[in-house]
């Protein structure tokens, strides 16, 4: 699995961290489910954005995209983040790797050519007047560039129907559907051979040299899009790359709905003309708008994620990102909305384990009994209703594979909820004072319920997950701090 690569043009902001949250439950879910599975991600060093950010902060390229590339890299601690590989694209295997990319090309499907068009630097991108009215980009709201120079082309008009087959069978599978008709309904519209190089001049002596043409240098989403396989080890023909590429069961790339034509259609398209195995998922996701409106500088509304950590710790954080953001589309996120996820955290699994903990240490310190779940096994709750917690996880996390964090989350609290049900119902404070092999059963119950509980947030809030794992690993229950203690302490 990948996420995107994103420029080092500022510091991580709150997109960024989204999409790292989302990938790190994919990645625990696979280990947790007994999966060999790689992570890696890393930071584009090579784009013109760069630079000119570079430029305006009075700073060496160099030095100014180290600086930012290694902030990115922090938020590994910063998020509890298990990527196996953090790789920038001014490292010498990624250099050697994407030129060996480059040269992999059919020939036919590169040549040279004098093109003029208006260019975003902030897309790096070329936009044609259809797509950027009046001349302004519509992502960035700025005016487009008019460039005129002689580039390299990809001859991408040749793989029109194949790709278009590949999108319709799932040969690529694109999540969510809207996505996936989206760029159905691109190609469909027909595929323009486009520039994949540019002048030196241009790039201001800054990327990946083009082999064999020292006057130009690859255009930054070529080589950016072959950092998925260059990191790999690409460039020797690695072990790495032959086991979590070549010969994978599933190459996933996780990104944001506005880079969607780049890896559905030009990666691929790279791929193919090269012979090289192709992704076989790309998990779109939607963006943050805070408080209701777009993230913006000028706003005054752009939310940091450290603070955000600082403020209400790593897992809290992870919950809220994944809540807040609905399957398929956009979700809006504030301290407000924050606030209110760490509340249900705090009144939810929090006090439920500390209540259970609570009831077992004062009326049953010699410990309780480990009770195993089953199909012929079921927790009861409220005297009629029950569940089949071992058939309930799995089915729980097939949505984690299919990509709804929120629906997972729902069914994780139904469990929570349920569990909090049963001790208002059963009262075993009050029933071991009548009947103690009643509560003391009714308590294992809740114990068996939590440790259920626990393993099913491993991938969303690992840290929670060890320290309820913690408490409840014997028959013995221990006693700890609130979970998610009060905000104003």
């Amino acid at each position: 699995m990948t996420t995107a690569i994103p420029y080092v043009n500022a510091k991580p902001h709150i997109g960024h961290a989204l999409e790292y949250i989302q990938a790190d439950v994919i990645a625990r879910t696979w280990r947790q489910d007994g999966d060999i599975a790689r992570w890696q991600w890393g930071t584009d060093d090579n784009s013109l954005k760069n630079v000119r950010a570079a430029q305006t902060a009075g700073e060496e390229t160099e030095v100014f995209v180290a600086r930012h590339a290694e902030e990115f890299k922090k938020l590994k601690d910063v998020l509890n983040l298990s990527f196996d590989d953090f790789m920038r694209t001014r490292d010498d295997r990624h250099i050697r790797g994407a030129q060996k990319v480059w040269s992999m090309f059919k020939s036919e499907d590169v040549y040279k050519k004098a093109y003029s068009g208006l260019y975003c630097v902030g897309c790096e991108t070329f936009y044609t007047s259809d797509e950027a009215p009046e001349g302004l980009c519509q992502i960035h709201k700025k005016p487009l560039e008019e460039v005129s120079e002689e580039n390299y082309f990809f001859r991408l008009s040749a793989y029109q129907e194949q790709l278009e087959t590949l999108i319709t069978n799932d040969t690529i599978r694109i999540t969510p559907e809207t996505r996936k008709n989206e760029m159905l309904g691109f190609i469909r519209q027909g595929l323009q051979d486009f520039s994949i190089s540019r002048s030196v001049a241009r790039a201001e002596h800054w990327g990946v040299p083009v082999p064999a043409d020292a006057s130009q240098v690859m255009y930054v989403w070529v080589d950016a899009l072959s950092q998925y396989i260059t990191a790999l080890g690409f460039a020797d023909d690695g072990t790495d790359y032959k086991t979590y590429w070549e010969n994978a069961d599933e190459r996933l790339h996780v990104i944001g709905k506005d880079i969607v034509r780049f890896h559905a259609i030009y990666w691929p398209a790279f791929l193919l003309s090269a012979g090289l195995p192709l992704p076989t998922d790309l998990f779109v996701h939607g963006f943050f708008t805070v408080n209701g409106e777009k993230m913006s500088k000028s706003l005054g509304n752009v939310l940091d994620p450290i603070d955000l950590v600082n403020d209400f710790g790593v897992d809290a954080t992870r919950y809220a990102f994944l809540k807040l953001l609905p399957f398929g589309s956009d979700g809006d996120i504030s301290v407000a909305k924050m606030e209110e996820c760490y509340a249900e955290l705090a009144n939810g699994v929090g006090n439920l384990v500390s209540r259970v903990a609570a009831m077992v240490n004062k009326n049953f310190p010699e410990g309780i009994e480990r009770v195993m779940f089953g199909p012929t096994n079921a927790v009861v709750v409220q005297g009629e209703s029950s569940i089949d917690l071992s058939d309930t996880l799995h089915e729980a996390k097939e949505t984690l594979r299919a990509f709804d964090f929120r629906l997972y989350i729902e069914r994780v609290s139904f469990v929570i909820n349920e569990a909090n049900i049963k001790i208002d119902k059963e009262a075993p404070f009050k029933l071991v004072k009548v009947d103690r092999d009643a509560a003391k059963k009714s308590l294992s119950e809740l114990a068996a319920m939590i440790r259920w509980i626990g393993e099913a947030l491993a991938p969303i809030m690992p840290a929670t997950a060890q320290e309820i794992a913690r408490r409840y690993a014997g028959d013995v229950i221990v006693v700890g701090d609130g979970l998610f203690p009060r905000r104003d302490q």
